[in-house]
C-alpha cells in the first residue's frame, strides 16, 4: 500500500485535514471521506464534465484530478452554492427554466457555469453555449440550459428584464 500523504481542503469554505493515498482522486475523497455526493461520476475519464467542480475558482474533471493536487487550495461543490434555503441565482433557474431533466449532469453543469458568469458577468447565449460544451447532458438539448444561464447571470446582475423570447438587439 502506497505511503498516505496529509492534505488539506478548503471546501465550500471549510477547511479540511485529511490522510489520502497519493492516487486518490478528488471525486473519491469529496464523495466518501467527505460526504459531498452532489458531485456525480459519469465516465471516469474527464469527458463529460458531469464530476466538475471549482479548484481555485477554476473549472476542473474531479475524476481525474488526483486530491493531493488540490492540497493548500479552495474547492467549490454544488453543495456550496446554496446559502442555506436560499438556492444559488443559477440553481432557481434551472430549475424555473427548465435546465435539468434527469439531473445527472446538472452539479457539473451548475458549477462550469458558476465560472463563466464569474468570468464574463454579461454572457450572450453563444457564448454561454460555448462555454458550456465542455459538459456532456443526454436529456435537455441544452437549450433550458443556455437560458437558465443568461437569465442568472442577468439576475446576479441586477437586470430582471431579461427574456429569452426577445432577441438581444431588441433589447438596446
Amino acid at each position: 500500500m502506497p505511503d498516505k500523504k496529509d492534505i488539506t481542503l478548503t471546501v465550500n469554505g471549510r477547511e479540511h485535514a485529511l490522510r489520502v493515498e497519493p492516487r486518490r482522486l478528488l471525486v473519491d475523497v469529496l464523495r466518501e471521506d467527505l460526504g459531498l455526493t452532489g458531485t456525480h461520476i459519469g465516465c471516469e475519464h474527464g469527458v463529460c464534465g458531469t464530476c466538475t467542480v471549482l479548484l481555485d475558482d477554476a473549472s476542473v474533471r474531479s475524476c481525474i484530478t488526483f486530491a493531493v493536487q488540490a492540497d493548500g487550495r479552495s474547492v467549490r461543490t454544488v453543495e456550496g452554492l446554496a446559502d442555506g434555503p436560499d438556492l444559488h441565482p443559477l440553481q432557481e433557474e434551472f430549475w424555473d427554466k427548465q435546465g435539468l431533466q434527469c439531473g445527472y449532469c446538472t452539479p457539473g453543469m451548475l458549477m462550469r457555469s458558476v465560472e463563466i458568469i464569474e468570468q464574463n458577468p454579461d454572457p450572450t447565449p453563444e457564448q454561454v453555449r460555448e462555454g458550456i460544451a465542455s459538459n456532456l447532458c443526454r436529456c435537455t438539448g441544452y437549450q433550458f440550459i443556455v437560458e437558465a444561464v443568461v437569465a442568472a447571470a442577468a439576475r446576479e446582475r441586477g437586470d430582471h428584464a431579461w427574456d429569452p423570447t426577445v432577441p438581444t438587439e431588441a433589447k438596446s
